[in-house]
């Protein structure tokens, strides 16, 4: 049997057996042991295959590092719920409890995907074993590369490769949101803004024009901007527009002759993407702006029966998700999508991540009542 440090240097999926009958927060733990940042999910989505397939009670598809799960009960309405296998890369900081292997401290987890995500994943796993009749169908969905740019995702490729599978009335991404349904997403941009200026020697510094200097325009506007709240369908989004990154100047003795400002726009779904460029465009009139990336936001959906049962059975006023997630892809697929997951999503990427056992308990036991 191979130990947590085993796991942590790699050890192939074909060791690793997960128990989907044991208490969802050590399957949790047994997940975090499984290294699995970007890029590196082939075990993982080894053993979660091998743990799927063990269940007769439903149908498997395998694409890449991504594992579809379904029943095919002729219920009146299917349910999709999906969650991200990868995690972001482990701290580099000494000591540090977000890693790899798990660690408890009483009741509380620590380990690299604790919030983000696998204690979802972990509750995905023991609703597939323990509902083997469930009021609606249901889809599991497991997939890869999450954690990085938009043309790698797994969920991505599932969408190109077998679009009919993710088919269903309502959709839920186990993405951490404190045990509170969270409603549609913000969209988001990223754009570089350039200025252009003269090269010449510091010394001679009339004889150029400096770029970094023309820049601080940008840089007032944004610091004057006053981010919008917007209500979507009854939700509050906070808008916000930034300054992320600044590139400029070739050296101590130049005047630096262009200056590359990068932008991030976060902004409420009642915008798409080319509504948001142009909203920034204005803002920046005068300076040269291209957009780089983009993705749609999503409308919260509440108003779709099964979301608005959902939300009923969870019991907790919805709120709006500020961040991106993959709610907005099912939402471009027409299918209305919340978050809902245990742990807290501000502590997702850091040093100490960590998820309060009870949470994932009390997630798992949600979705099993509104489900059974």
């Amino acid at each position: 049997m191979a130990s947590r440090h085993d796991y942590a240097r790699g050890v192939t999926a074909s060791t690793i057996a997960l128990d989907l009958t044991a208490d969802v927060a050590e399957l949790t733990a047994a997940l975090i042991d499984i290294n699995s940042v970007s890029g590196n999910e082939g075990a993982i989505a080894d053993a979660v295959e091998a743990a799927l397939r063990g269940l007769p009670h439903l149908r498997v598809l395998r694409d890449g590092d991504a594992i579809v799960a379904w029943t095919e009960l002729g219920r009146t309405e299917r349910v999709v719920l999906a969650g991200h296998l990868d995690t972001v890369p482990l701290p580099t900081v000494p000591y540090s409890r977000g890693t790899v292997p798990s660690s408890w401290d009483g009741e509380v987890l620590y380990g690299r995907g604790a919030t983000d995500m696998k204690g979802g994943v972990a509750v995905q796993l023991a609703l597939a074993a323990q509902l083997k009749e469930p009021s609606r169908d249901v889809t599991y969905v497991f997939y890869d590369h999450e954690e990085v740019q938009a043309s790698l995702s797994g969920l991505g490729r599932l969408v190109r490769h077998h679009r009919g599978l993710l088919d269903g009335d309502f959709a839920i991404l186990l993405e951490p949101t404190n045990g509170t349904v969270e409603g549609g997403c913000n969209g988001t941009s990223r754009f570089e803004v350039t200025t252009t200026g003269k090269a010449a020697h510091s010394a001679r510094a009339w004889m150029g024009q400096n770029a970094i200097h023309a820049a601080a325009e940008i840089l007032a506007r944004l610091r004057d901007h006053e981010p919008a709240t917007v209500t979507v369908d009854g939700l509050d989004y906070r808008e916000s527009l930034n300054a992320v990154k600044i590139n400029g100047g070739t050296a101590g003795n130049v005047i630096p002759d262009k200056t590359i400002v990068e932008i991030n726009y976060r902004f409420a779904p009642d915008k798409t993407p080319d509504d948001a460029e142009a909203y920034v465009r204005e803002l920046l009139d005068g300076f040269a702006v291209v957009r780089t990336d983009a993705a749609a936001g999503a409308r919260p959906g509440l108003n779709h029966p099964a979301a608005a049962d959902f939300v009923a059975a969870v019991g907790a006023e919805p709120k709006p998700k500020y961040g991106w997630t993959d709610v907005a892809r099912f939402s471009e697929l027409g299918i209305p999508a919340v978050n809902f997951g245990p742990g807290d999503a501000l502590l997702a990427h850091t040093d100490n991540e960590h998820v309060h056992a009870g949470a994932i308990r009390a997630c798992l036991d949600a979705l099993r009542r509104w489900l059974a």
